[in-house]
């Protein structure tokens, strides 16, 4: 078995209430320094089996149709999690 990794985060243009939450509250807790923050999804998919490339984009496939919302959302990566040694 092994572990993709999907992240998805909001298209640059949508506004994102929850990273400006979160970079308001930086400062007040003493983590200074910080211009942005965006918040997004991290989506973890199991996969019985060894992971090929046709695997890969049906992952992708359904990242982009099931996992985002196309409008408003970017999938930015898919990737094969390292195993621990």
């Amino acid at each position: 078995m092994a572990t993709i990794l999907v992240h998805v985060m909001p298209k640059p243009e949508i506004l994102d209430p929850q990273g400006k939450a979160v970079g308001a509250a930086l400062p007040r807790l003493g983590f200074e320094g910080v211009a942005q923050v965006r918040q997004g999804k991290r989506f973890e998919l199991t996969i019985d089996g060894e992971v090929t490339d046709e695997v890969l984009a049906k992952v992708r496939e359904a990242a982009e149709t099931l996992l985002s919302n196309p409008v408003i959302e970017d999938v930015v990566e898919v990737t094969v999690a390292q195993e621990p040694a």
